[in-house]
């Protein structure tokens, strides 16, 4: 794009923003609360200005009773290519970005705006009721992240970034709302894309408290639009995360980014299976178990070759991974996902949450999960087959992309025991001699129903000539 592109397309934008504006300015009933607001960012930016000169080298926080809120951690850092997949691009929330976005500032002003009118409160009152939880706040987040803001300055930012969050949330379930927001639908994206970064996020306890001190209804109808708005963002085909139970209190998270997490960790319901258990039990003991050792197969085009078919799970789960053996045959079943432009920082974002220094309740399940897909993808083929058994919904590109997505988020990461019982199953029936060689002949000679009626045939035929050679050499003269 030349520079002439460049500057049409920002004063472009400077015109869409003064457009929001004067439409502010213009309303009678959101006015008051415009201006003020804007008074307010007006004073803010004066203390970011003296904050930025008087930086100090960031400190280790030796606190480690809960995750913090952080920066990503170095080691996530390392591949530059997804460095850009830890940046807001749209809507910066919370303190690391803040500040970094300056086109951002009217749609926050549009969106706050709104919230604050809808709620029945006013400004100020809704602004004390998070001063008054400041301390609680800012515990949540790492020391070098909050150091340097003063109290004042840290609650105004905390409620004004809460306020157009929770506004943004509602107005995106509520669709008809962003057009009078004049938010396209390109920056919708964005903001799907900057609410679960791990850099980009606001206490939960902070949402919580501005959606109870609106009434009872105005508050149910938020939390009804969060849990909307995550279900819209699980990764998978609609038919499975329509009916995800989703409960965003229970426990309370710490903020976005792990409530999506919880929701796509959810442990799949039990199913009842005694007769399939009942034969995987004279399965195995038919089964010499040599102890496993090192994972040997590389792709799903191995497991093909050992007989291995690829199924999806019932549920959407991340943990719905499980592996049947019957005889020479398998079945390993893999979470359905669907693979967008999202896909990449948001699991690069939930991998950085598990990797965070003071997280130490994690069993690093997503990290486990993107290592086992990765075991499962060599070559784009491999891709192609997992969109053949309806495990991969690629709306990302061709299979080579989806491919290198994998592979390079996959890079360096040291998986967890999460799913080694399951990799143990698939490793005994792949390195089965004589259910490979099954495995073989079924597909060369009973893999079509071609195949399978010229055996039947060749069978009956047989038959036929046996009986007909028996009568001949039998039969009473």
């Amino acid at each position: 794009m030349g520079n002439g592109q460049h500057e049409k397309k920002a004063v472009d934008g400077e015109e869409k923003r003064s457009d929001i504006a004067k439409t502010l300015e213009a309303n009678e009933k959101v006015a008051p609360v415009y201006k003020q607001l804007k008074e307010k960012l007006g004073d803010e930016a004066e203390k970011r200005e003296k904050r930025d000169a008087n930086k100090r080298p960031d400190d280790q926080d030796r606190e480690k009773a809960k995750p913090k809120i952080q920066r990503v951690p170095i080691i996530m850092r390392e591949q530059k290519k997804f460095e850009k997949y830890y940046q807001p691009r749209w809507i910066s929330v919370g303190p690391i970005h803040h500040g970094k976005l300056q086109h951002e500032t009217q749609y926050k002003l549009a969106l706050a705006t709104k919230f604050i009118h809808n709620s029945g409160l006013g400004t100020e009152a809704l602004y004390t009721k998070i001063k008054e939880k400041i301390e609680e706040l800012k515990n949540c987040y790492h020391e070098d992240v909050v150091k340097g803001y003063d109290d004042d300055t840290l609650s105004w930012m905390l409620f004004f970034d809460g306020c157009s969050t929770l506004q943004l949330i509602s107005s995106y379930v509520n669709s008809d709302e962003l057009k009078a927001l004049k938010i396209k639908t390109d920056q919708v994206a964005l903001a799907q894309q900057d609410l679960f970064l791990l850099e980009n996020q606001i206490p939960y306890s902070a949402l919580k408290v501005l959606m109870e001190s609106c009434s009872k209804e105005k508050c149910d109808q938020l939390k009804g639009s969060l849990k909307e708005f995550i279900r819209c963002n699980v990764m998978a085909p609609y038919k499975y995360k329509k009916s995800l139970k989703i409960e965003i209190e229970k426990p309370e998270p710490a903020h976005l980014l792990e409530l999506l997490r919880s929701v796509i960790l959810q442990h799949p319901k039990k199913r009842h299976t005694g007769f399939v258990d009942f034969l995987k039990v004279i399965n195995k003991n038919l089964t010499k178990d040599d102890g496993q050792g090192q994972q040997s197969f590389r792709s799903v085009q191995d497991l093909q070759a050992a007989g291995i078919d690829l199924k999806p799970s019932e549920s959407c789960s991340l943990r719905d991974i499980t592996f049947t053996s019957l005889c020479f045959a398998g079945w390993l079943r893999i979470p359905p996902i669907t693979v967008d432009d999202l896909t990449g920082p948001r699991f690069l974002n939930l991998i950085a949450y598990e990797m965070c220094p003071d997280n130490i309740d994690t069993d690093y399940e997503v990290t486990s999960y993107i290592s086992f897909l990765d075991s499962l993808i060599d070559y784009p083929v491999d891709v192609k087959e997992l969109r053949s058994a309806h495990i991969l919904h690629n709306l990302l590109g061709s299979d080579k992309e989806v491919a290198q997505l994998f592979n390079g988020i996959a890079t360096d990461l040291v998986p967890s025991p999460v799913y080694m019982n399951v990799i143990a199953q698939i490793q005994s029936h792949y390195k089965s001699k004589w259910r490979t060689w099954m495995a073989q002949v079924y597909h060369d000679h009973f893999s079509s129903p071609w195949t399978i009626v010229a055996f039947m045939a060749a069978v009956v035929a047989l038959g036929m000539s046996g009986i007909q050679t028996w009568y001949t050499v039998y039969s009473p003269q």
